[in-house]
């Protein structure tokens, strides 16, 4: 049994005439010991997700189960999971003990029990004997370790974490999206996080959940959907711009025609019309009488790979990278040609196209 089941679960805001659907029939299931992140853009509905499953929020229809029990009309201190918010929201009143000690004196916990668990907590967290430290005298990764290790005093069955790590500069970010993995690993810990960055969600996370629109547009591993985006908004949104409409021809030798001419597509694509991604490693640079003609249009530097704008005689901008030494100046002219590993058929519901052999198999299966 799941952890945590959202089944059904709608939200509006607004009156009747004008309710604005932020939830909109949203189905979500969470293991036991399961890292999830929630992606998409502002308004997507994924800070409303969380609200709901906190209890801060109560649905129009649908529910929250938690161990198969069902939440409505369980108070927030009642459900046994731990929140942490984007600006951490700690008590700058009280000192780090203090702060990290909250949930376990609402509890009622003794304090010689108080003061073992505070200091297990802050030793896991990086920073041990920290408990008499004043909070302004923290900087920003060190108020987020301290609200972390008040979100984990209670042992909660579910941690929630809204954009945690929103406020850091990217390095620190990068650093403490590896200690989180690693630390909720060695405790166990269930958690379901939401974020608007898609590297830090595929780090941290064992299964991502990409959201459009109040519904859940894909989820899978983060592998999956960074190698198989179900729709072209997907793809934009993970930062793929090369995406077109496209007439495919199906088969061991498929092929797509584009604006940018004919592309090979992965054995086995099923034809008709769909959009196509090209992944910019995909996008393979020759010589300007081969392939597809374009002009370097800009070019930006990445650490070990640059990122070049590609304008073609014809056809919107394509995106490509390669390595600093071969990166062409920028107004050089070059040819194009495209990787098939590096190209995706999308379907046109927004789902990835089924290769036909795979949609064969299906259909014996359901007859």
């Amino acid at each position: 049994m799941a952890l945590l089941t959202l089944s059904d679960v709608t939200v509006r805001f607004g009156n009747r005439e004008a309710a604005r659907t932020a939830l909109d029939a949203v189905d979500l299931e969470i293991a036991e010991h399961e890292i999830v992140c929630v992606l998409g853009p502002s308004g997507s509905g994924k800070s409303t997700l969380l609200r709901v499953v906190a209890g801060l929020l109560e649905p129009a229809g649908g529910r929250v189960l938690l161990d198969g029990a069902d939440q409505s009309g369980t108070p927030v201190h009642r459900r046994g999971v731990g929140l942490m918010f984007q600006d951490h929201q700690l008590f700058p009143q009280h000192d780090v003990g203090g702060n990290v000690a909250f949930g376990l004196r609402m509890r009622g916990l003794p304090r010689e029990e108080r003061a073992r668990r505070v200091a297990e907590l802050l030793d896991l967290v990086g920073l041990p004997g920290a408990e008499p430290r004043a909070i302004a005298a923290l900087s920003g990764g060190e108020q987020q370790r301290v609200a972390l290790a008040r979100a984990l005093a209670p042992r909660p069955r579910l941690l929630m974490l809204d954009e945690p790590l929103g406020q850091l500069d990217r390095g620190l970010r990068e650093r403490l999206v590896v200690e989180l993995r690693g630390l909720f690993g060695r405790l166990g810990t269930t958690v379901l996080a939401v974020t608007h960055d898609q590297g830090e969600a595929f780090a941290l996370a064992d299964r991502v959940v990409v959201m459009r629109d109040g519904r859940i547009a894909q989820t899978g591993t983060p592998l999956e959907v960074w190698q198989r985006p179900a729709s072209a908004f997907v793809a934009r949104f993970l930062g793929f711009d090369n995406v077109v409409a496209a007439t495919v021809q199906g088969g061991a030798d498929g092929f797509a025609d584009t604006v940018w001419g004919r592309l090979p597509v992965p054995a086995g694509s099923a034809g008709g019309e769909h959009t196509v991604l090209v992944r910019p490693a995909g996008v393979r640079l020759t010589d300007p009488a081969e392939g597809l003609r374009c002009t370097v249009e800009a070019r930006t530097f990445r650490g070990s790979r640059v990122a070049l704008l590609l304008r073609p005689d014809s056809g919107p901008v394509l995106e490509a990278e390669c390595g600093l030494r071969d990166a062409p100046d920028e107004g050089a002219t070059v040819g194009v040609t495209f990787a098939v590993e590096d190209v995706v058929v999308l379907a046109g519901d927004g789902r990835p196209a089924r290769p036909v052999q795979a949609a064969a198999k299906q259909s014996s299966r359901t007859r």
